[in-house]
């Protein structure tokens, strides 16, 4: 294959017509060979795939008012505040379930998790016919060169983190499975040829490695030695951060960017608003026999004191202001390889995180603080007057891969549960949702109940159920009594729990009532301050939700069983001895 320099070179090269007889017929000749390399750059032309390339950067933990773009004053967000400032930045965009495992897996099969049917406490893993109607596959199959780095915390195939399928689904992989911390060469192998230390910079290695055209990071699983010039790309970005299992492994090294050792470090942090010390807490924000508070995983124990918060909040930030450094990295080096006027970025997380307000800590809830995320969508395609618009409209997590698949002009497949977008991105269509549905089913000894709640612009409807599972604190101290480590006791998940999800999963489907109720006016009570819920006045906007609850509960359940295999501690272990 010829460069156009190279063609270019040869059409003036003096040797080419030395003969007496041959710069005679030079004009033919050239008039000749213009005709076949025109036909060779229209060939390529032709054969060349124009569909957009797509960008999508996922973050952890990361609520909605973090960043610049979204209203926070402090934290330094430069290339993200200009990537919303030249797409159109989602105001009203939730995820389905707060949590790592459910939300992501809902994000790469465009379903509500009670329809994928997996989370950690599941016993489950997505099944390999499932999965091949995920976003990257159908993208792959479709003429895509796909790649994922960063963090994959969805369980795949046949023993899960360890089938392998993972990995194959994708051209190019540099990716460790669960949390991979803010260190992660000391956690996963892949890891180790990096040049850095730190996650996010890590990542951008990767990133940057599988964007350019000849791969070099020693590690990455790549199943073509270079990007193919001729196909477009899809590349997934997913991190850990500002996950507490990042932020809480910061160890300001002496080999850390600065960004982690002293940004912030020198300003007064503000406590969130509505914080609430654990000493403090008069009367708990919900009922102690719905959620059980003293039974909250420890990792979530920095909320509990104003000093240790801050310190938090300080990390947080700091690893957001790294995240905006890649992102600013990333659109350079689009530029540079030729391919930014192409590439459409999406940046989004998977959910929030209570940090203290109303005395609260962790996530798996269904307030705003948990569900509420920021979503940007930068698409140099843009309508000059919707660049830096914000939009009002709702959306969900799930709605990404039908929009990056509608933008591709790939056929959706039947079971995704998302919408595409693309109305909203051309500036022609009005609204793609009336409500939002959101669930959490992570419902175990850590005393987080079983909880559903739809919501439309002004109005949410939280419904909540018992949790009947035997106490984290109980399980703890029957492992001391035993010399167990009680980590077994708390993470190990066994076939019986399979049935017991499938349960929680069913159970108001086939009419459980809940234990407690709540209903909230948004438009002037953002915060979720005042629970409405016996407010006569309000009593029609009550049954109106309550009705719509209904109808969007079992449209997200969808028909038949989740397609899942078994994923338990047994499962593994007979997997182990064959």
């Amino acid at each position: 294959m010829f460069s156009a320099q190279s063609l270019s070179a040869s059409i003036h090269s003096p040797a080419l017509f030395q003969d007496e007889s041959m710069r005679k017929q030079s004009p033919f000749i050239l008039a000749s060979l213009c005709l076949i390399f025109a036909a060779i750059f229209s060939s390529n032309a032709v054969g060349a795939d124009s569909r957009p390339n797509f960008l999508f950067v996922l973050t952890d933990d990361q609520s909605y008012g973090m960043m610049g773009c979204d209203g926070n004053e402090l934290t330094r967000t430069p290339n993200i505040d200009q990537l919303a400032r030249e797409g159109i930045f989602f105001d009203r965009a939730y995820v389905t379930s707060a949590i790592c495992t459910p939300s992501r897996i809902s994000i790469f099969l465009s379903q509500y998790e009670r329809k994928h049917g997996v989370n950690f406490n599941s016993g489950t893993s997505v099944a390999p016919e499932a999965w091949a109607k995920s976003y990257p596959v159908v993208m792959r199959d479709n003429g895509y060169y796909t790649g994922y780095v960063g963090k994959n915390h969805a369980p795949i195939g046949k023993d899960g983190y360890n089938s392998g399928l993972m990995e194959e689904s994708f051209d190019y992989f540099y990716a460790g499975h669960g949390h991979i911390r803010f260190y992660p060469k000391a956690v996963h192998k892949i890891f180790e040829g990096a040049e850095y230390d730190t996650q996010v910079e890590i990542v951008n290695e990767g990133a940057e490695d599988f964007l350019s055209y000849e791969h070099r990071l020693d590690g990455a699983v790549r199943f073509l030695e270079e990007r193919p010039a001729d196909k477009p790309f899809c590349l997934s970005i997913c991190l850990n951060l500002p996950h507490s299992a990042g932020t809480g492994s910061m160890q300001q090294r002496e080999s850390d960017d600065d960004i982690y050792k002293s940004l912030y470090r020198d300003i007064e942090i503000p406590l969130p608003k509505h914080y609430v010390a654990k000493d403090d807490i008069k009367t708990p924000r919900l009922p102690a026999d719905v959620l059980r508070a003293s039974d909250r995983q420890t990792g979530y124990n920095f909320v509990d004191t104003p000093e240790l918060l801050k310190e938090r909040i300080i990390r947080q930030m700091q690893s957001l202001t790294g995240i905006d450094r890649l992102i600013g990295n990333l659109r350079t080096k689009l530029e540079t390889e030729g391919v930014d006027d192409n590439t459409i970025i999406i940046f989004c997380s998977d959910h929030g995180l209570f940090m203290g307000q109303h005395g609260l800590g962790g996530k798996a809830l269904c307030y705003e603080q948990t569900t509420h995320v920021p979503l940007i969508v930068y698409d140099p395609e843009l309508p000059t007057v919707l660049k830096g618009a914000r939009c009002n409209e709702l959306v969900q997590t799930i709605d990404i891969a039908a929009t990056m698949l509608d933008l591709a002009d790939i056929e959706t497949p039947a079971t995704f549960q998302g919408k595409s977008m693309r109305p909203l991105l051309s500036g022609d269509g009005g609204a793609i949702r009336d409500h939002v549905f959101t669930e959490n089913l992570w419902v175990t000894h850590f005393g987080n109940p079983r909880i559903e709640a739809v919501q439309d612009k002004r109005w949410k409807y939280i419904r909540y159920y018992r949790n009947d599972r035997v106490s984290a604190s109980v399980k703890i101290q029957v492992a001391e009594d035993l010399g167990m480590k009680s980590s077994l006791m708390l993470y190990g998940v066994h076939d019986n729990e399979i049935a017991v999800y499938r349960n929680h999963a069913e159970a108001s489907l086939r009419g459980e009532e809940p234990i407690h109720e709540e209903l909230f006016d948004l438009e002037s009570d953002p915060d979720e301050l005042n629970n409405l819920i016996d407010d006569p006045e309000v009593k029609t906007q009550l049954e109106t939700l309550r009705s719509v609850w209904k109808q969007q509960l079992t449209a997200a359940r969808g028909e038949g069983f989740p397609a899942v295999l078994r994923y338990t501690v047994d499962s593994e272990k007979n997997y182990k001895s064959k």
